[in-house]
C-alpha cells in the first residue's frame, strides 16, 4: 500500500501511479449509448444477507441467503481516521451508488491522517501512545459508527486492526507492535473480538504492505479475535510480490487468500491457482489510479486490465484504488492530488461500475480460467499485455480481456450448442456491439478483430459469447 521495498523491490502504490487519465473515445454506435454504467445506477440489486462464508468446495465467498458475492471494492484506507462521520456517510453513498460492495479500511492509521493517529475528533486509539494494552473507548466509538454505516448498505469491511506499514514499519504500526509484544497484542486482539464480534460485515485483514519477519506479532492479534469472536473471516495484506499463503499460510486462522502486485496481475493469479482447492482468492491491491511518481501513470486502462486480469484468472474479486481517495484529506505521498470529492468520479471509478453491471448479468462463480488456451488460441500478446479468457464450466458462456485492441484466434466449437450470441463490450462505457464470426461454430478456429478505434488511443475490449440452451459440446 504505502511505499514498501521488498526483495525484488517494485514501485509502490504511491510511486508508480501518474496524475493524468486517458481520455478514452466510445467506438461504439449512437444505439449503444445506455451504457452498463447507467444500468448498474438504474437497478436495485437483491438485498445482501451478512453475513458472508466460504462456500463449501467452492473457491468464492456466499451470502447468508447461499448467493455467490464478488468481491468488488475501493481503498478508503483512512476512513475511520480521517474523515467526520458527515463525509462518510457520503462517500459510502457514493460508492454504494456504483456498485462497490466491499471497503479496504484501516482501523488505525499511523501516519495518513491529518491528525495521526488521532481520528477526525482528535481521539487517540490508546490513552497511552503506541501501548495496544490501553485502547481506548471514544475512538472504537467512531469507529463502531462507520462500520455501522457501512452495514446499513450491506458493505463488506476488510478492516486492517493494526497497519503494519512499508519499509520495516515506517508508515505503520510494526514497531510498536513489536515494543508491546504478544501478550499485549493478544489482549488488543481478544479486546476488538468482545468490541466487534457482533457484526456481519468484517473480514479481518491482517498486516498491511509489509511481510513481517515476526509473524507471531500478526498472529497474536488473530488469534486473540477469533478466542472472543470465533467464526470471523480472516485474510492478510502482505507487501508486493507476495500472497498472504506465502507468508501466513500455516495459520489457521487465515481462510481467504489475497493477491497483491505491481506486475502484470494474470502471473500472480496464475501462481494462486494452486490455492483455490484450500481457500479463496482475490486481488487485494495493485497499482492506483491517479497516484504520481515514477514509472509508467496507473490510467483507468490499467485499473480495468488489473481487475479482469483477477477476475478471469481464478479470483473471486478485486480491490480498486484511487489517489487520493484512499487517504481522503490526510497526507499522502508525492505532490497534493486533485479533492477526493472530485476523485469519486474519475474515469476509473466508472468503469469499475460498468465491470460490475457485466459480471452481475453473468454466472461469474462457474468461470474456470483458459490457462491451457484451449478457448484464447492466439493473440495474447506480451506478458504486461496479456490478454486473459476463462468460460464457464458448462461451455454455455466465453470471455475474453484484450488490455489492447488486436485480432484473436478463438476455438470456439467447445461451446454449448444452441443459438449463440457475441458481442464486443466496451469497458470504459459498457456500451456494446456485435461481435461477427461468432454466429456459428461450425468450423473450429475463428479469427475475431475488436471494432476500430477513431484515434490512436490504446483501447480495451471485453468479448463475450454465449449460447442461449442447448447441450455442451464434447
Amino acid at each position: 500500500m504505502r511505499g514498501s521495498r521488498p526483495h525484488g523491490w517494485r514501485p509502490s502504490r504511491r510511486q508508480v501511479c501518474g496524475a493524468g487519465l486517458a481520455a478514452i473515445t466510445a467506438a461504439v454506435a449512437p444505439a449503444a449509448a445506455h451504457s452498463q454504467e447507467a444500468r448498474q445506477a438504474d437497478r436495485p440489486e437483491p438485498a445482501l444477507r451478512l453475513p458472508l462464508r466460504v462456500a463449501q468446495g467452492a473457491p468464492y465467498l456466499v451470502d447468508a441467503a447461499g448467493r455467490p458475492f464478488l468481491i468488488h471494492g475501493d481503498s478508503p484506507w483512512s476512513l475511520i481516521a480521517d474523515l467526520p462521520i458527515e463525509d462518510a456517510r457520503s462517500y459510502l453513498d457514493d460508492r454504494r451508488r456504483r456498485g462497490f460492495n466491499t471497503l479496504l479500511v484501516n482501523l488505525l492509521e499511523a501516519l495518513f491522517a491529518r491528525q495521526s493517529p488521532r481520528n477526525f475528533y482528535g481521539e487517540a486509539p490508546f490513552t497511552t501512545p503506541g501501548d495496544f494494552g490501553t485502547p481506548s473507548g471514544a475512538y472504537f466509538d467512531h469507529a463502531d459508527r462507520v462500520l455501522d454505516e457501512a452495514e446499513a448498505r450491506g458493505m463488506l469491511v476488510l478492516l486492517a486492526p493494526a497497519y503494519l506499514g512499508a519499509r520495516e514499519g515506517a508508515e505503520g504500526w510494526y514497531p510498536a507492535m513489536r515494543r508491546s509484544g504478544p501478550d499485549k497484542l493478544g489482549a488488543y486482539g481478544r479486546y476488538l473480538g468482545q468490541r466487534f464480534g457482533r457484526r456481519t460485515n468484517i473480514m479481518w485483514m491482517h498486516g498491511g504492505d509489509l511481510s513481517p519477519p515476526e509473524t507471531d506479532l500478526v498472529t497474536a492479534v488473530a488469534d486473540g479475535i477469533e478466542k472472543t469472536a470465533p467464526g470471523m473471516l480472516h485474510s492478510a495484506h502482505c507487501q508486493p510480490e507476495h500472497m498472504a499463503v506465502d507468508i501466513f499460510g500455516g495459520r489457521a486462522w487465515l481462510q481467504v487468500n489475497t493477491l497483491y502486485t505491481y506486475g502484470p496481475v494474470h502471473l500472480q493469479a496464475v501462481r494462486g491457482l494452486p490455492v483455490r482447492a484450500r481457500m479463496p482468492s482475490f486481488l487485494i491491491e495493485s497499482a492506483y489510479e491517479d497516484e504520481s511518481g515514477t514509472g509508467a501513470p496507473a490510467d483507468a486502462r490499467r485499473c480495468r486490465t488489473q481487475a479482469y486480469q483477477a477476475l478471469l484468472t481464478g479470483a473471486c474479486g478485486h480491490v480498486y484504488g484511487n489517489n487520493p481517495i484512499w487517504h481522503f484529506e490526510g497526507p499522502g505521498l508525492g505532490p497534493p492530488p486533485t479533492d477526493w470529492r472530485s476523485a469519486l468520479d474519475s474515469a476509473g471509478a466508472r468503469s469499475m461500475t460498468v465491470l460490475k453491471a457485466i459480471f452481475d448479468d453473468l454466472p461469474w462463480w462457474t468461470l474456470v480460467p483458459d490457462t491451457s488456451r484451449r478457448w484464447l488460441v492466439d493473440g495474447h500478446g506480451p506478458d504486461e499485455d496479456w490478454a486473459v479468457a476463462a468460460s464457464s464450466d458448462a461451455g454455455d458462456h466465453f470471455l475474453a480481456y484484450l488490455p489492447s485492441a488486436r485480432p484473436v484466434t478463438l476455438d470456439l466449437h467447445r461451446l454449448a450448442r444452441g443459438d449463440i450470441e457475441g458481442r464486443w463490450i466496451d469497458p470504459a462505457t459498457g456500451a456494446s456491439l456485435p461481435a461477427p464470426g461468432t454466429e456459428t461454430v461450425s468450423r473450429a478456429f475463428k479469427l475475431l478483430e475488436p471494432p476500430r478505434s477513431s484515434d490512436s488511443t490504446p483501447r480495451d475490449w471485453l468479448l463475450h459469447v454465449r449460447v442461449r440452451g442447448g447441450e455442451v459440446a464434447r
